[in-house]
């Protein structure tokens, strides 16, 4: 039968403040239902589909590296020999977000989606695709022609 709902869930990401023209780190936070795991990013085997975020930015606010927790080696009954990449329990997926300088401040939703593959101890199941959507706020971009006092010109004697 497999599971009736999703098995993952994504939980309400805090809203990160980043400059313009700054990258900044938010942390997504996923929960696979209890009983069932997904395959990490890196799974084992080719045939195995890798939990992925893919996501949508607004105009003039660039992703850049997503970055996935390592997987926890576990081995199930339908495959004992074999120990497989996975995630289960809470996981974090870390998303580097950069505003160009031009976006004006305020806040803008990132939407995506997360796909996965949910396996429980007896089957795998077909790829799901969980919509994922957070907030960041975007803040004044640092002014570029600050004077850093660590650049001053050496004194020559």
């Amino acid at each position: 039968m497999g599971p009736k709902g999703p098995t993952v869930a994504m939980l309400p990401a805090p809203i990160v403040s980043i400059p313009g023209g700054t990258p900044g780190e938010v942390q997504l936070n996923f929960r696979v239902v209890r009983g069932y795991h997904v395959n990490s990013n890196k799974p084992k085997a080719e045939f195995l589909i890798p939990t992925a975020l893919k996501l949508d930015a607004p105009t003039d606010i660039v992703i850049g590296k997503i970055s996935y927790p390592p997987g926890q080696e576990m081995s199930f009954p339908f495959s004992p020999d074999e120990k497989l990449s996975v995630y289960s329990g809470d996981f974090l997926v870390g998303v580097v977000v950069r505003p160009l300088h031009t976006v004006i401040p305020g806040k803008y939703m990132l939407r995506g989606k997360l796909r996965y593959q949910a396996c429980d101890k007896a089957a795998c199941y077909p790829p799901k695709e969980l919509p994922v959507q957070f907030e960041v706020r975007v803040a004044k971009a640092a002014s570029p022609h600050r004077k850093n006092p660590a650049q001053s010109p050496h004194v020559h004697r």
